[in-house]
């Protein structure tokens, strides 16, 4: 089941284009009234689930209108609101851990309108975290949905 339907979203940064509330309403479409854009630099959002529930798979859409490529893709769950403690890394494409959450082996993937399913094997938390720096067009950040999928 999508346990993330409607939850609160926060971010590291305002958005300088759509609202956080965004990200958890549901709405897949490309076009750019479905867009959140965070500022450029290191970003994340974060979904509180608001209990701490058991997650399967995240799926996530970014911005899918012309092909491109985002980096610094960091997907954590943890019980710790700030990430300090607890935390589980279920996807990491920063080869080069230039966001300091360490270096991943996950790899980096053309984004498209089917979103990217990443497998959170089970792992338990109530928060959802995702990184992004920027892609292969602009330094922007950008995020269109995020499903997490759990009990």
């Amino acid at each position: 089941a999508i346990v993330s339907a409607g939850k609160p979203v926060t971010a590291s940064s305002a958005p300088t284009v759509g609202m956080l509330e965004q990200l958890t309403d549901g709405d897949k479409d490309y076009a750019k009234t479905s867009l959140v854009e965070l500022p450029d630099g290191l970003q994340w959002v974060q979904v509180d689930l608001e209990e701490s529930r058991t997650v399967h798979a995240v799926l996530l859409w970014k911005f899918h209108e012309g092909k491109r490529i985002y980096f610094d893709l960091v997907v954590q769950v943890s019980d710790d609101p700030e990430f300090k403690e607890g935390v589980t890394t279920v996807y990491n494409n920063d080869y080069d851990n230039s966001a300091g959450l360490g270096g991943g082996e996950d790899k980096e993937y053309v984004e498209s309108h089917k979103g990217r399913l990443i497998d959170a094997k089970g792992v338990t938390g109530r928060y959802v975290r995702v990184y992004g720096r920027g892609n292969t067009s602009n330094d922007f950040n950008h995020f269109i949905e995020i499903e997490v999928w759990g009990q």
